[in-house]
């Protein structure tokens, strides 16, 4: 191949042979991301901005279809803040960058730069809640957050991400409650109709619980080397931060009462789920629903007929831009064969090539990122095309993740003698050892053992099971719950 210098398509690292490079060469290959001089954070890139941008603008429009609204709360946070609930700081405490002189002066009280904002919009929720009438609220911010990682991989744990974190405070526990599982579905809808990747709802285990909550919830999704990927989380918070904060309110029959709180939340983690669902060894494949570029249109042939075929390769990009398609050309002076590699590699579900003998046959080619079906269609009906098949790509791609993962979901497996043959099994053989469904009967205990001896952890406690496990994988007891564990990011 070519070198890089000139721009040209490198060869990416086969999924089968190191995941991990394979992710690295991608991102980079694809400009989403470059590293900065911080150590632990990354620039994103525009490609890599603008998938953000998607993923917000899908989040926020359903946030708002349910009488969310986004507000911002500082991102510098008083140590005595996290005093107030002292489960949160634990948690949080080994992450926590702090600011400690401005103005070359020593400040009075350390300042933390924020992990998470429940302590900032507690103490802010503590002067605007006096009364029932000022329930429920219902607020979001998407902002950025600071967590000290010791491990970072870009996009899916850095010391920077950006993210966005709901906050709610409700008069009952019923309606945080039902607040708190509204955004878990909301969460879960949004990967499987826009991201195309399937997801398991459930519950996490104390253990895996967010520090502060009273319980946790998650959706989980499975990567294309058979880990899991915690991709959004949804909280109740009971009365926890209300008590640290002070959050009172006076209800209809005059009584001062704590509120219940929720918060929920999803990040730049996205990104990479996205990444690493649907892409394969030739790089980045985008469901048309958060694509930057939907259709890359390429013409071909000899320069002596570029007048012929940029006669009807303008018009069918302007028509393509007015059907609301993200359309794009590449008119640049390199081989068809190098652009076409390139616009894969990126990822772009649709490719359109036109050339003189299309033109004189009144049609256009149409390539497939998700199956590398190539496609004749009539220039007079090639819009009404392209939409049906960006439809199409769309719900084949969620088909294709889901068929990946119920291909690797293992619900045979009943001890932990089992789950580590399985493994050694899968490894002698070459082969992805994918998530074990197993009975815990709740003992912290034996939840730990199942990482010690395996790696694998717990995801969640799954609603709505394949089948429930009786006794416990490690000791045989009764099982209080079926859990899906995996190696996890």
């Amino acid at each position: 191949m070519a070198n890089e210098k000139k721009g040209f398509v490198q060869a990416i690292t086969p999924q089968s042979e190191d995941f991990s490079r394979w992710y690295l060469d991608t991102i980079q290959k694809a400009d989403l991301m470059d590293y900065s001089p911080v150590r632990g954070c990354i620039v994103f890139k525009p490609d890599g901005y603008e998938l953000w941008e998607r993923i917000q603008a899908g989040l926020d429009r359903r946030f708002k279809e349910t009488g969310h609204r986004n507000a911002y709360f500082p991102l510098l946070i008083p140590e005595s803040f996290f005093q107030k609930e002292k489960e949160h700081v634990e948690g949080f405490n080994p992450e926590l960058p702090w600011v400690t002189e401005a103005a070359g002066e020593k400040l009075e009280e350390r300042l933390a730069i924020r992990p998470t904002s429940e302590t900032m919009i507690g103490h802010m929720y503590s002067k605007w809640i006096q009364s029932y009438r000022d329930l429920p609220v219902l607020i979001n911010q998407w902002a950025n957050v600071f967590r000290w990682e010791k491990r970072t991989l870009p996009f899916l744990r850095t010391s920077e991400f950006l993210w966005q974190e709901g906050h709610t405070a409700h008069a009952t526990e019923e309606e945080a409650r039902v607040e708190t599982m509204q955004m878990l579905d909301i969460y879960a809808d949004f990967a499987e109709t826009e991201m195309a990747m399937p997801v398991i709802k459930g519950q996490k285990t104390p253990s895996e619980r967010f520090a502060g909550a009273v319980d946790t919830y998650s959706i989980e999704a499975m990567m294309k080397d058979g880990r899991a990927l915690q991709s959004a989380t949804s909280h109740f918070l009971g009365q926890n931060f209300a008590k640290g904060f002070d959050i009172k309110f006076l209800d209809k029959d005059n009584q001062l009462k704590y509120v219940y709180t929720t918060s929920w939340g999803a990040s730049t983690r996205l990104i990479g789920a996205l990444i690493m669902t649907h892409g394969d060894d030739r790089g980045l494949a985008l469901p048309p629903t958060l694509a930057p570029v939907q259709v890359i249109m390429i013409p071909v042939g000899p320069p002596k007929a570029r007048d012929q075929v940029m006669a009807k390769f303008d018009p069918l990009f302007d028509d393509l831009k007015a059907a609301g398609v993200r359309v794009k050309t590449d008119l640049r002076e390199e081989t068809p064969g190098w652009k076409f590699n390139e616009w894969e590699m990126r990822g772009v579900p649709l490719r359109l090539e036109l050339g003189p003998r299309d033109v004189q046959n009144n049609q256009c080619v149409l390539a497939r990122r998700d199956t590398g079906e190539k496609i004749s269609v009539s220039l007079d009906g090639a819009v009404a095309r392209v939409r049906e098949l960006l439809q199409e790509i769309q719900e084949n791609m969620y088909a294709q993740a889901v068929a990946f993962r119920d291909q690797h979901l293992h619900v045979e497996l009943e001890t932990l003698a089992d789950l580590e043959q399985h493994i050694e099994a899968k490894a002698a053989a070459g082969e992805l050892a994918g998530w074990a469904l197993l009975g815990w009967c709740g003992d912290d205990a034996c939840e730990a053992k199942i990482k010690e001896v395996t790696k694998f952890t717990s995801r969640n406690i799954p609603f709505d099971p394949p089948v429930r496990k009786t006794t416990c994988a490690v000791c045989g007891q009764s099982a209080q719950h079926t859990v899906w564990f995996a190696r996890a990011y």
